[in-house]
């Protein structure tokens, strides 16, 4: 026979008084481990919890002993979490939540614990007025990001917009890291102007969870001088992530165009038109190195020229997520069909391409009742 505590012997209905060899006295420890835990926490803001329990060891021996034994599911691990969740409730005021500010996990083998804190989400749209700012981090391909000549010792081949957003971000909610997840994202030489790109700002590990948008907009963009602008809606949660990753918003570009010899107006406003169809495009090969090699179908809707000189066209395009902008004026090696150069059996190349309007958000579903709950 097995000697055990009187809570295990209610709960499996035998055994001898003594020392429990099921709980091994977790449940007289719980107000110790509370106390542990909270020194832990003391940093952080959090308004709800979450806990876990696992068994290893002689726990989950004991566990399938019982199982296999005398046919009875123990119900150790579902106890000790309801006692755990009451009693830290009742200490700290604080309401447990799936997937709480921050989840407690504890092993019932030796009561180690690991304390996981939700990242905080942001959704708001961000403005890139300069050139040469990749979108997010590009690490130096030399050193891996530890610092050589080629990145003048600063780890990474580009400054990216990210950098420019997560650091005073990451300070402001005293954060271990932040990162940045845009609804597509523009080239490096490109600039994202209009009503900016949508993205939601991940604030990982936060000591503070609360803090003011307007502040956060205002830090981040005296930081970034000018070279990003950021406008923040509203908190919101992860599953608005994978709606802005997976995001098919129709994009406006401007593109200033040259071509090999002059083009006559005519006939260039002629050949924008028949561009207005689906695209047929293969991979471009400027980005085969990090892009499967597939082909794609996108549409353009419009295609304007908004000013003509000799060899220089300054053109607008409304066209599908996804499109690759560049290859439709070059043709990308007829991996792009139809394309500028095609058509109008010309070569041509875009001198600057700029977005200037993403259409559509999550501005709009942020205030619907449906989706309230995207708001954290």
């Amino acid at each position: 026979m097995i000697t055990v505590c009187s809570r295990c012997r209610d709960r499996i209905g035998f055994g001898e008084l003594g020392e429990c060899l099921i709980c091994c006295g977790s449940f007289e420890k719980i107000d110790d481990l509370i106390s542990d835990i909270l020194e832990d926490l003391n940093d952080y803001e959090y308004e709800n919890f979450d806990v876990g329990v696992r068994l290893y060891g002689s726990s989950k021996a004991i566990e399938l002993f019982l199982k296999e034994k005398f046919g009875i599911e123990d119900t150790l691990k579902d106890d000790f979490k309801i006692d755990f969740a009451r009693r830290f409730s009742s200490r700290t005021g604080k309401l447990r939540k799936v997937n709480g500010d921050v989840r407690i996990t504890i092993n019932l083998e030796d009561l180690s614990y690991e304390i996981d804190v939700s990242s905080v989400y942001i959704y708001g749209r961000y403005i890139k007025r300069v050139r040469g700012l990749s979108q997010t981090r590009w690490i130096c391909g030399y050193c891996e990001g530890r610092g050589c000549e080629k990145c003048n010792y600063t780890g990474k081949k580009y400054l990216s917009v990210e950098d420019l957003i997560i650091t005073p971000a990451i300070e402001i909610f005293k954060a271990e890291n932040a990162f940045l997840h845009g609804a597509g994202r523009e080239d490096v030489d490109a600039r994202m102007l209009g009503n900016g790109r949508p993205f939601v700002l991940e604030i990982a590990k936060p000591r503070r969870r609360k803090v003011d948008l307007r502040h956060l907009e205002e830090a981040i963009n005296q930081y970034a001088k000018n070279k990003v602008v950021v406008k923040f809606f509203d908190y919101c949660n992860a599953k608005s992530v994978e709606i802005i990753k997976n995001a098919k918003f129709k994009k406006r570009y401007r593109v200033v165009v040259r071509f090999d010899k002059e083009i006559d107006r005519a006939e260039l406003e002629e050949v924008l038109k028949k561009l207005e169809t689906v695209i047929t495009q293969r991979t471009p090969i400027r980005v085969l190195h990090r892009r499967a090699d597939k082909v794609r179908k996108r549409k353009v809707y419009s295609a304007k020229l908004i000013l003509h000189r000799g060899k220089v066209a300054v053109i607008e395009i409304l066209s599908d997520s996804g499109l690759y902008i560049k290859e439709i004026v070059s043709g990308d090696e007829g991996r792009t069909k139809p394309s500028l150069s095609e058509l109008l059996r010309v070569n041509a190349r875009v001198e600057k391409l700029d977005v200037i309007e993403v259409l559509g958000g999550l501005e709009e579903i942020l205030n619907t009742h449906v989706f309230k709950s995207l708001r954290g």
